[in-house]
């Protein structure tokens, strides 16, 4: 069995979680570059967590210029087994209001900037992504949510696009006819990333806006998304220190088999495989590997 380590990945506002202790911060190299920040470690009763800003102190990166394959790396590095992504996001249902909070279990990818996977060149690997979130580890994250009294929903469809910009108008309405439930930006390629490092992951979606479809609401801008995260970002800290005070002291095999994605993905021949990729692998892909 492997021990459970939780992972977070998120903004400012989650940063100092409820009952968090013997806290230290611990920068973690990797051969993917720069991750966005220092990790800082901690635990929550018992269980061990790792809290990384995606966007970097102070919110340096954008959406564009974070380097996901590095925050992914060094939570595996750090032991990571499960790992929950916060982000705001805007909402294309009535009913998703902002200070709602949605547990995703689909991911639309509408970005095309970004690094999106460990392998290629030198080492070709497929996982299997029809399942990109893990369900135990999302119905650990719905339970707290019960618990703490957030309202939210379980399952839906977060559409992720590149930005910087929100969408326009005939954007908004597009994607809302074609059923998505959110929008954000960060979503993707991290879920996609934290597969291929075998790291259980699940999104909490906290709505900030009705992006700009709704016609008895402004469009999106900065300040009011600012304004409702921050309130969002109280609710989500309690819901994680209350997910990391009732996670087992043992990691649980997923059912969707995230833990295990690498099994028979890798395509390339032993003998054809690069030796420079296959050490940036080490930490990702060892397991297989060896």
């Amino acid at each position: 069995m492997t021990k459970a380590v939780l992972g977070i990945i998120g903004g400012s506002g989650v940063y100092d979680l409820p009952g968090l202790e013997d806290v230290r911060e611990q920068p973690i190299e990797s051969p993917w570059g720069l991750p966005s920040d220092v990790l800082r470690i901690g635990r929550i009763g018992e269980t061990s967590v790792a809290f990384l800003p995606r966007h970097g102190r102070g919110h340096r990166y954008s959406p564009s210029d974070i380097n996901y394959r590095a925050n992914i790396d060094v939570m595996k590095r750090a032991g990571v087994t499960d790992l929950i992504s916060v982000s705001a996001c805007g909402s294309f249902r009535e009913e998703y209001y902002p200070g709602f909070f949605v547990l995703v279990d689909q991911y639309v990818d509408r970005t095309h900037k970004r690094e999106s996977s460990f392998f290629g060149k030198g080492c070709v690997a497929h996982v299997p992504m029809a399942h990109p979130v893990g369900p135990l580890l999302q119905q650990r994250i719905a339970d707290a949510a019960v618990a703490e009294d957030i309202p939210f929903t379980l399952g839906g469809t977060l559409v992720c696009i590149e930005g910087l910009q929100f969408s326009t108008y005939a954007e908004s309405i597009t994607y809302k006819n074609l059923g998505y439930d959110v929008i954000g930006m960060t979503a993707m390629p991290e879920a996609k990333l934290a597969r291929e490092a075998e790291i259980t992951y699940a999104t909490i979606a906290m709505v900030t806006d009705y992006d700009c479809w709704h016609p008895e609401h402004d469009d999106v801008d900065v300040a009011s998304v600012v304004a409702v995260a921050q309130q969002n970002a109280t609710k989500a800290a309690r819901l994680i220190a209350r997910v990391a005070r009732d996670l087992p002291a043992e990691h649980e095999p997923c059912p969707v088999r995230s833990d295990r994605a690498l099994e028979g993905a890798i395509m390339t021949a032993p003998t054809a495989c690069d030796p420079d990729l296959l050490r940036k692998l080490d930490a990702v892909a060892g397991r297989v590997l060896k």
